[in-house]
């Protein structure tokens, strides 16, 4: 028969093995949340290098479009909304001048861009940029921007498609250079280049224009050193909020379409 003392005696064993159970649990508990902490801890500061050095943490100027801006490139999971490019290849062709004046200066023209993510047709600025509307349907008549990509799209501080470069790397161009025009078009005030807006890319120099263009898809503050030639149609915006709405490979605002652009022919045809 257990006496009185031997149950107490018992049942402090009990109290103080229930005791020391309850601490080792909460000992496991706390090493297993120091390491969750850790861990959490780890992939921040890893995140934070990864995005430092990406630029998005850097003070970067994303108000620029440098006609040799190469965007890096990084595989992307990102499903392509555009369609199969038609057979072809690039020809680089170079001159060695700018081509003589062969449009009729008082007369509209029309640029269209057929791209494996759409038609883009674009209403040029014949008058106000007589030497770029020029440009454009020589090298257009040349084939040269057929079979070439849209090379380069920025989705932070601008909102651009750039293309125009036959190389794909934003430091091609036509062997000759143009000058500046429509610097004072009155459709950029405040310096905000308007959505739809088409205009010349350049090495952020005067009059180093080539064949790289950019499209609008959004308005964009931009100094006013960029030549304005063109307008895109309510139609040509739908492909290029298609193509923006994909997004750009680098996730940090400037990189490589995730769409692929690839200009399948382009003309310029007088209206």
């Amino acid at each position: 028969m257990v006496t009185q003392e031997q149950r107490k005696r018992q049942l402090a064993r009990e109290k103080f093995l229930r005791q020391q159970q309850r601490r080792t649990a909460a000992r496991r508990k706390s090493r297993v949340r120091n390491s969750v902490i850790a861990s959490v801890l780890g992939v921040i500061l890893v995140g934070s290098l990864a995005l430092y050095t990406t630029g998005v943490m850097k003070d970067d100027d994303k108000t620029n479009a440098s006609a040799d801006t190469t965007p890096s490139a990084t595989p992307s999971a990102v499903k392509d909304p555009c369609e199969k490019a038609a057979s072809g290849k690039v020809e680089e062709l170079t001159w060695k001048k700018e081509p003589a004046m062969s449009i009729d200066k008082s007369a509209d023209y029309t640029m269209k861009l057929a791209t494996t993510c759409g038609d883009i047709d674009i209403a040029l600025k014949t008058a106000a940029a007589p030497h770029t509307v020029n440009s454009f349907d020589f090298l257009a008549g040349e084939g040269y921007f057929d079979h070439t990509k849209c090379h380069r799209l920025t989705s932070s501080g601008i909102y651009v498609l750039q293309c125009g470069d036959p190389t794909g790397t934003g430091s091609g161009g036509p062997g000759y250079t143009i000058p500046d025009e429509n610097l004072k078009d009155k459709s950029l005030k405040d310096n905000v280049y308007p959505a739809g807006t088409v205009a010349m890319a350049n090495t952020s120099q005067p009059n180093t224009g080539g064949s790289q263009f950019f499209l609008v898809y959004q308005d964009s503050q931009l100094p006013p050193s960029y030549t304005p030639f063109g307008t895109v149609s309510a139609e040509g915006m739908k492909v290029l909020q298609k193509i923006a709405a994909a997004g750009e490979n680098t996730g940090a605002g400037d990189g490589a379409p995730n769409a692929t652009v690839v200009i399948d022919k382009a003309t310029v045809t007088k209206s």
